[in-house]
């Protein structure tokens, strides 16, 4: 076990310009992916791939009480040792600081993440700080964290400071999709959201020139590709894995999605690139009504339509919308709790777009009016989905 204090900027490896005047194409992943029914109750034999023999359980109260004692059971069984972490519900500083220095000095050599995305998060800035390798056991799949060598970090209000990246990806995402059919049905289709722009912006930062992926390297054929059949597959069967998560059942419409969801959209984001549509989203963040009642893939699904209409593709936008009604997402101001007249709150979540790390993979200029005319674009094709096909599923997550 070591201490890792230096910031990993991976711009400064995969960012530097070569001969051919762009940067290299770089593409990064986790180890090991494994997926399925009943996987969590193996974790100690998969741990052995990792080489690890004792693990930190870093886990939510509750957690523990569930899939953590299903862990502890797990590694038991393999003859190795365990010990609860317990994760206090955000990814602050602080948070991070407090299991490093809990876990520092012990024979502790694997972190195993057992959560939600902040969980995640927390466990892989943990790691990194202690030179070890994390183990992501995601309990939901409502968003592409497990998958990526970053951490997306909190003040303690809950609004972001900013991600940091690590030079490692982790080295075991384990899924077990028993766990995430017994979670509501709103924190799938959420991640429904957040996969179904992977697609999207991965294809306009590959076709810009100037276009960077999130480890700010060129964009690779490859994650683009992910990230098509990603979208493919949330098409082909996001109402149907919807529709499982609903019974409580394990069907292969929502393996599918979960993988989709998971590794397909975590690899697509990382090495293809984000755009216009995270920049709306996490700038929605800052509308107090936005950040307190949705989760981040019901704002990406918002972002999408605005960023396809950016790109002038009203067909393609009028499809994602339809898709949304279909499972539940936002298709327009109204179901993110705002409206075209709320000026104040367009403008504070136009400018952060317009000032977003990503927003320059779009291949035009985009300022304060591009953006709010984009905004009034989407809720009109959005309620016009909404108009001819009703939005059941939405009012079901949100009643």
């Amino acid at each position: 076990m070591s201490d890792n204090t230096t910031p990993y900027l991976p711009e400064e490896m995969f960012g530097v310009v070569t001969a051919s005047g762009s940067a290299p194409r770089a593409f990064i992943s986790p180890q090991r992916y494994v997926q399925g029914l009943g996987v969590l109750d193996r974790l100690g034999e998969f741990l052995g791939l990792v080489g690890s023999t004792n693990a930190a359980l870093l886990a939510s109260s509750r957690a523990q009480q569930i899939e953590g004692a299903r862990a502890e059971r797990a590694l038991t069984a393999e003859g190795i040792p365990s010990r609860f972490a317990t994760f206090g519900g955000d990814c602050t500083l602080d948070e991070v600081d407090t299991h490093v220095n809990r876990l520092r000095g012990s024979a502790v050599d694997v972190i195993v993440s057992l959560g939600g995305g902040k969980c995640v998060d927390t466990g892989k800035a943990v790691a990194h700080r202690l030179g070890l390798p994390v183990v992501v056991v995601p309990t939901l799949a409502s968003n592409d964290a497990p998958c990526s060598a970053l951490s997306v970090m909190y003040r303690t209000d809950g609004t972001s400071t900013g991600v940091e990246f690590y030079p490692n990806s982790p080295a075991l995402v384990l899924v077990d999709t028993g766990i995430i059919a017994s979670a509501p049905e709103r924190f799938l289709v959420s991640g429904m959201g957040d996969a179904m722009a992977t697609w999207y912006e991965a294809r306009v930062a590959i076709e810009n020139p100037l276009g960077f992926s999130s480890i700010r390297g060129r964009p690779t054929i490859a994650a683009a590709a992910i990230g098509e059949a990603c979208a493919a597959t949330l098409f082909e069967h996001g109402v149907g894995a919807a529709a499982a998560v609903a019974a409580g059942i394990v069907d292969s419409s929502l393996e599918d999605v979960v993988e989709a969801n998971t590794l397909l959209s975590g690899i697509g984001f990382e090495s293809g690139g984000l755009a216009a549509a995270h920049g709306v989203a996490q700038s929605c963040n800052a509308v107090a009504q936005v950040h307190d009642n949705y989760l981040h893939g019901e704002m990406v699904a918002f972002g999408l339509l605005t960023q396809l209409v950016m790109e002038e593709r009203e067909s393609e936008a009028r499809r994602v919308a339809e898709f949304f009604c279909s499972v539940g997402l936002p298709a327009h101001l109204g179901h993110l709790s705002l409206a075209p007249t709320d000026t104040h709150s367009l403008t504070v979540i136009a400018d952060g777009t317009v000032n977003f790390p990503t927003t320059p993979n779009m291949p035009m200029r985009v300022d304060r009016p591009f953006v709010l005319s984009a905004f009034a674009e989407a809720h009109r094709i959005g309620t016009a989905a909404v108009s001819d096909l009703g939005d059941v599923a939405y009012r079901r997550h949100h009643a």
